[in-house]
């Protein structure tokens, strides 16, 4: 098991690396060699970035379903470095329309088109701003300055998945990526209902001691306010 996870520890160090070499390498492309990124390549690196924000959404609701299978735990911990590389994907080309036109991009923040339906424009920027808004925050640093709010912060992995799904099948017809939204939100759920039911099991509640002096009573969980926290 020792090996497994140093093989786990070295593949998230590998994707963290690579997603600051698509940061730093990717943008440069874009503007630079337009011909090399064109419409299909683009096209690719779009299916890469929604395979791995695949599997950050779908390791954890597996390993609460199946929590028999020892092996499938651990790979919870690729969440960070899959998102990563997931979301340096679309950053990157944030970044170069940053460096084609920085005021032009920073200026159409303001205007109503860009966050309309037009084109599914809303969709497309709503994914662009949890993109970057989680790989700023996925690191030490950030769990140590938001605190508690970091967890509350990182689910906007959810915005990020669903916005960017719906933007790809709506504009370019990708059935797949429906069908990956459609099984993600059926295992999520299902995790959902058996981490509330065994929850609900773990709570044991402890009947009043009442002795001949006094009456002690231990406190009861709130397990509405356990399970509305879940």
């Amino acid at each position: 098991m020792k090996k497994y996870f140093n093989i786990i520890k070295y593949t998230q160090e590998t994707l963290l690396v690579v997603s600051v070499i698509i940061m730093m390498v990717l943008p440069l492309l874009i503007v630079f060699y337009p011909d090399v990124i064109n419409s299909n390549v683009t096209l690719n690196l779009y299916l890469a970035s929604h395979i791995f924000l695949f599997f950050v959404m779908i390791i954890r609701p597996l390993a609460d379903i199946f929590i028999g299978v020892k092996w499938l735990r651990p790979l919870v911990i690729l969440r960070k470095g899959t998102g990563v590389i997931s979301a340096s994907i679309i950053v990157s080309f944030i970044l170069s329309k940053l460096m084609i036109d920085p005021a032009g991009y920073i200026e159409a923040f303001s205007t109503y088109k860009y966050w309309s339906m037009t084109n599914y424009a809303l969709l497309a920027h709503l994914a662009d701003i949890s993109a970057v808004i989680l790989i700023i925050t996925s690191n030490n640093l950030a769990k140590r300055i938001f605190g508690t709010w970091w967890k509350k912060i990182q689910q906007l992995s959810y915005v990020y998945f669903y916005a960017s799904v719906l933007y790809v099948y709506l504009s370019y017809g990708n059935i797949d990526l429906l069908y990956a939204l459609i099984i993600i939100t059926f295992v999520t759920y299902i995790a959902s209902v058996r981490n509330k039911k065994r929850l609900l099991k773990s709570l044991n509640v402890t009947p009043p001691i009442i002795t001949n002096s006094s009456i002690n009573i231990i406190p009861v969980p709130d397990k509405r306010k356990i399970l509305k926290n879940i």
